[in-house]
């Protein structure tokens, strides 16, 4: 089994991708004053995560800083594991979200045995202030804002040269 993670006490949470738009990888970090922990994730669970984050936060107190920058992602960005699920809860009493990101299953597509427990994965628990809830969207925005613009027809990344628009068949 891959390893877990916990972060209580967060220094650094940050979402960042590497490489040109059409051909990014996307990282999400978290880290305290010791250590830090890189996963790797899809685009799009970035910006749902985000989406998901600025409904939350109408609940809870509103953020005492704004970022001016997006938070960059620290080097090296060596990805641990793949993330599957991400589960989000809100402690409203100490005014925190607290994020689970679960690695994704090894062999989804294999057919489970009803004698075998199904396979253990990793998680990554991140408890995160509302300041850094908030920053995450601040970047998250910024990180979609650099990608390749939607077709204004279906939607879809727009490559300079065009793509295959399914409105146009």
């Amino acid at each position: 089994m891959t390893e877990s993670f916990e972060f209580r006490t967060v220094n650094h949470f940050t979402a960042g991708a590497v490489g040109e738009p059409g051909a990014r990888v996307f990282f999400l970090q978290a880290g305290d004053e010791g250590r830090y922990v890189t996963v790797k994730l899809e685009k799009q669970q970035v910006a749902a995560l985000a989406t998901f984050l600025r409904g939350v936060m109408d609940d809870l107190p509103s953020p005492t800083e704004r970022p001016t920058d997006p938070l960059e992602l620290l080097e090296p960005a060596l990805s641990e594991w793949v993330v599957g699920q991400i589960a989000v809860g809100v402690d409203e009493a100490q005014s925190e979200v607290v994020l689970v990101l679960e690695e994704l299953a090894p062999d989804d597509d294999a057919e489970l045995r009803l004698d075998e427990p199904p396979p253990e994965v990793a998680k990554l628990r991140v408890h995160l202030t509302v300041d850094q809830a908030g920053a995450f969207i601040f970047t998250s925005d910024a990180l979609m804002a650099k990608g390749r613009p939607p077709c204004r027809l279906c939607g879809q990344p727009d490559d300079e040269g065009g793509h295959a628009c399914p409105r146009l068949n």
